[in-house]
Order: C-alpha cells, then structure tokens, then sequence
C-alpha cells in the first residue's frame, strides 16, 4: 500500500487485519501494474486533446448545447445573443463536477449529471462586461448550477437524447428547500424568505458527490464572489463575514446594483443560504433540490459518501481555501438499502441529522476527527456560538476552536472502491510559511506550496464512522528535477504534475487525476520547469506507478472525470480553454472545441467522451 512504515506500526495490527479482510472477501483484486498499459503521453502545450494512440475522443456536451427539455430546445448562438430565458434550457459555463447515473443494466444508457461553476461574462454576452443590466445578471445566474441530460451509445459512440423527460437545468434562481439545524433559523431569514426555509438558486458549484441511495450532491464554492454592495459597507462587515469573504465591495459581478438580494447593505443573510451541499433527485425532473445544512457551511469542495460499517453514511468534505479545514459528517440513522424511488424516498432526510467532525492531522502519522457540536470543546457562547446552528453556519470558525489541521486548499477527496483508503488533493498554497501566515507542518510540509499533492488516510478499523485515522501522503507534486521543488512520487518514474484538483477512483481502482495548473506552473518559473497544458494522469495506488493519459487545450482545467461501471467509456470536461487569437492579424480565430457545430470564436467548456478504438477498458 506504500504507507510509511511508521504509519503501519502506529495504526495497530487490528486496522491492518481489517483492511487485508475488507480487501480480499468478495471484492475485485486492486488493479494491477498492467492495467497502465496505454502509450506514453508527454507534456505538451498543443491546443487540443492529447490522448494515446490507441484511443479516440468525441465532444458530446459543449456550453449552450441544448439540455434536451421537452418542447425547448434553442440552439446555440456564436455571437452571444442568446437570452437569459434561452440560457436557463442550455448548457451552463465552464462544466466540473460529474457523474454517470445507470438507466437500465446493459450499461448503454444514463442520466449525465455535471455542474456549471461560474460564468465568463466577456463570452457569455454579446457586449461583454461593459455594462452590467438586469438582463445579463439573469442570463449569469441561469448559466452556472447543474445539468440533467440523457445520454445512450450507439453504433457510431455516445449521443445526447434530445428530447429527453429527464432533461432538467437547475440554475441560480432556481427555487430550492433550506432543511437540517440551520432552516428556519433568524440567520436565514430574509425579506423575501421570512420563514427562512427556502432559498433561489445555486450557483459556484464545484465538486460533487454520489449518494448511496442514487442522489447528487451539488457543492457551493466560491459563493462569496457574487455578493456585494457600496465599499462603505464594508465597515460594518463581522469577523465572520470577513472569514467567509462576504464583505461589500470585494465582489466579482455587480449583481448587487440589479438583483437586490445580492447586496450585502441591505439583505446580510442572503450569502448564509449558500455555501453547502445541495442533493438533487436526477431522476424526478419535478422534485425540489435540498441544501443540507447539517453538512456545514463552507466554500464547499467534494461531498464524497461511503458507509460506515453499522450502515450509516459518512460524507468527505474539503473547503477549497488556503489554510482551510477537511471535514466528515457521520449520519445518526442507518441507511436504507437500494437505488430505486422508495430507497430515495426513504432517505430523504437521512443528511439532516448527524455529526459533523474536522480532521486533525499530527506529526507521527496519526489523526483526529474532533467533533463539532455546540457545547463541546470550547465551541460555545463564550466563544460566540449561541447553539448548533450557529456551529453549522460558521464551521469555519468552530473548527479553529478545536483545533483543526489547517491545509493547502483540500478539494477533490475519492475513496478507494476495495480498500477504503481516503485520498484529498491539496492543490497549492503559496501563503504557507509567508509572515503572519502558519508555518509547514507534518500535513502540510512545504513553504510556499507552488505545486501541491495529494494526501491520504485509512480510518481505523477500515471503518468510515471511526474517530482515529493513519495518513501519509502519495504525492508531492511538482518536477522532481527542479532544486527546491520538494516533489516525492511513489514511484522514481512517474510522470510529474502539478496541482491536483478533481479525484476519481474507477470500479477497478484506479486513480483518475486531474489537474488545475496557473500560468506559472504551466510556463516555468524560478522552481517548475515547463509542464505543458493541464492534463488527466491514470494512478495505479498498489504498485504507485502514475501516468499521464490526456493533455488538454491551451488555458484550461481538466476536471469532472468519471467512468461508466464497465470502465469501457471516460467522460470528462474541458474548462475554460483558451481564445485563439491570429498572430499577424490579432483577429479572434474559432476556439476549442474546434468540432462544436456551430463553430463559435467564443471558447465553450465541454464534456469528453473517450474510449479505446477497439471498444477496450479505459486505462489499459
């Protein structure tokens, strides 16, 4: 498994015979070093997919391509005239966070599920950002949240079904249920919203996860971004306000001067109902999506399930900033077994009642989940929580008080489907060690973290609902021949990377990663030698060989892959690439994705499909 030994020795003979037992009853063998059997992939900065030759990739879902609702199907403008009611039945922007549902068990339909995180207004609009009107703040919202589509595969590849009754778009003026401790609470009473309880929209979402009962879980992100006001409220702003980055005249967008919600001087608890993990029925086009505020409040990254041994259900979380916190929420109730409506219907509220941990990670290899509950470890109101609601609405705050490992910037976390392992990425943190700023630690050991890595943990007794845990980390990533770069691969021959971002673990035990690279990373600099395009690398975690698989076009974030239960079809999306821009004459050239119909000079995210030419499994 590659763990230091120390980590074995300190974990206990008892978590070690567990793990051997949970891997070998009636589980599939942990891949093999052979299944990284694809051609070679090297860096490159060439704008356009790179894959192995063996393999064969298809645009299937490009922003503004219909989500397939019945009776309303517009079509995608290239000049960026499309309206916000046009927007609300499309594609969302810079596609992320996605999963493959199953319909039937012949593998060859599904519900496609992603989210949209956040909008570029200069491509989203036909003038761009000059002026901000009602209109285009519609047309923003209604471009990020979550889509719906129905996808099958035919003889010549995957499709999109069009139409589809499945079809949906959830969007930020979308009307949504507030349930769990903090609904209903005066922190989440609005003018508009007196009772508290219910809430417009999503939007920022990021990562995900996947319930046992067949739901999605959709996470907020950077929510703060969005809300603003006139610079002279910033004076009044809290220190926990200040903590979440909703402070008047910090925002992104100017929602606030045409969407009154939005303004901070006038509606302050508005930016408390976003932040946390929305669950979605993707097969009930009509059902209400939920924010589970049980789960905590955070700029939410990842919300990955596994059970517990006694069937309750445990719920991974990173809160995607730097010095940050990676949490765990263990339900109070079992789960009820299955997939189909009543399974859905008879866990409809199993994330609203529970217990909501942060992870302390010590020097000898060991950790901590410490509990947060109003009461408890000097979370009270001496220490400004007045009861659990406020705990949940400020997890942030709660979790400094019991100490939590503060990290570089925890995101994607996936669980290994035979061992149970717990992996997080930890993109980068380039404060750590600057003056004022915490120092490296055991979790967090390099100063000015350019490259970030990916850390891992096996609870003890192989159980989810555990409070104790051994962890080490698999990667340091960065370019090993750079002096001071600090990167450690499991294997000397791995292929390099930097800045892990999205996870995804396949039935057979891969380890699928993502990266986000800055320009910096990419382009070289005083410590990263050029690392070409970001890029989806393939980990083999019991042999720890790493390869590189797909480099991506010019300026974008790999991100959102997931395969489907045979392992024979890998989705994943393409964010933000690049404009291209005609070197002699400075004229707009057409983006990627250069077979999009129509061809746009407008750059549209869009979702891969890839496969092996003779119909193989992915990965091989």
């Amino acid at each position: 498994m590659n763990f230091d030994r120390r980590v074995f020795l300190q974990s206990g003979a008892a978590a070690l015979v567990a793990l051997l037992a949970e891997s070998a009853v009636g589980a599939p063998r942990p891949a093999s070093p052979a299944m990284l059997g694809f051609s070679p992939v090297p860096v490159t900065l060439h704008d356009g997919l790179t894959l192995p030759a063996e393999y064969a990739a298809e645009i299937l879902y490009p922003w503004g391509a219909p989500t397939g609702i019945i009776g309303a199907m517009p079509a995608f403008a290239p000049d960026g005239s499309n309206s916000a009611a046009d927007q609300a039945l499309q594609a969302g922007m810079h596609h992320d966070g996605m999963h493959f549902f199953p319909l039937g068990t012949d593998g060859r339909r599904g519900l496609l599920v992603m989210n949209h995180e956040y909008t570029d207004e200069r491509w989203l609009h036909t003038d761009g950002v000059d002026r901000w009107t009602a209109a285009k703040v519609r047309k923003s919202l209604h471009a990020m949240g979550v889509s719906v589509i129905e996808i099958e595969r035919a003889a010549d590849g995957w499709r999109q079904v069009l139409p589809s009754r499945f079809a949906r778009r959830i969007h930020g003026a979308t009307p949504m249920r507030i349930a769990g401790p903090v609904a209903g609470t005066p922190w989440l009473r609005t003018a508009a919203d007196p009772e508290g309880t219910r809430v417009l929209g999503t939007f920022a979402n990021c990562a995900m996860g996947v319930t046992p009962w067949g739901t999605y879980l959709s996470c907020e992100e950077n929510f703060h971004g969005y809300f603003g006001g006139p610079k002279q409220a910033a004076a009044q702003a809290t220190p926990a306000q200040r903590r979440y980055g909703t402070v008047a005249g910090t925002q992104w967008v100017e929602y606030w001067r045409f969407d009154e919600r939005f303004d901070l001087s006038k509606h302050p608890n508005e930016p408390n109902r976003f932040g946390w993990v929305v669950e979605i029925d993707p097969f009930d086009p009509r059902s209400t999506p939920v924010k589970r505020t049980a789960l905590g409040r955070k700029r939410q990254e990842s919300a990955t399930c596994r059970l517990a041994r006694d069937g309750r259900v445990a719920v991974y979380m990173g809160d995607d900033a730097a010095f940050e916190y990676i949490y765990k929420f263990v339900s109070r109730d079992t789960v009820r077994p299955g997939q189909d409506a009543a399974a859905r219907a008879a866990n409809r509220t199993l994330l609203d009642h529970g217990t909501l941990y942060v992870a302390r990670y010590d020097a000898d290899g060991r950790g901590r989940w410490l509990e947060l509950t109003h009461g408890r470890g000097g979370i009270d109101a001496a220490n400004g929580f007045a009861d659990q609601a406020q705990v949940l609405l400020h997890a942030r705050l709660a979790a400094d008080v019991v100490g939590g490992t503060k990290m570089d910037r925890p995101e994607w976390i996936a669980v290994h489907p035979q061992t149970g392992e717990v992996y997080v990425t930890l993109t980068n943190n380039i404060l750590r060690g600057e003056p004022g700023q915490p120092a490296a630690d055991a979790a967090n050991p390099r100063e000015r973290n350019v490259s970030g890595g990916i850390l891992r943990w096996r609870e003890d007794e192989g159980d989810a609902a555990s409070l104790g845990f051994a962890w080490d980390h698999f990667v340091l990533a960065g370019d090993p021949a750079q002096p001071g770069a600090g990167a450690r691969y499991p294997q000397a021959d791995a292929d390099a990377f930097g800045s892990p971002d999205g996870l995804h673990f396949d039935s057979g035990g891969l380890l699928w990663v993502q990266t986000d690279m800055g320009s910096t990373q990419r382009n070289g600099s005083d410590t990263q030698a050029p690392m070409g395009n970001n890029q989806l690398l393939c980990a083999d975690p019991a042999s720890g060989r790493i390869r590189r698989f797909l480099v991506g076009p010019n300026g974008c974030e790999i991100t959102g892959c997931v395969l489907t239960p045979d392992r024979r079809t890998l989705f994943v999306n393409v964010q933000h690439p690049a404009e291209r821009v005609d070197a002699a004459t400075g004229a707009l050239l057409p983006a990627w994705p250069d077979g999009a119909t129509p061809v746009s000079t407008r750059p549209r995210s869009a979702t891969v499909v890839v496969r092996r030419r003779d119909g193989g499994i992915v990965g091989s």
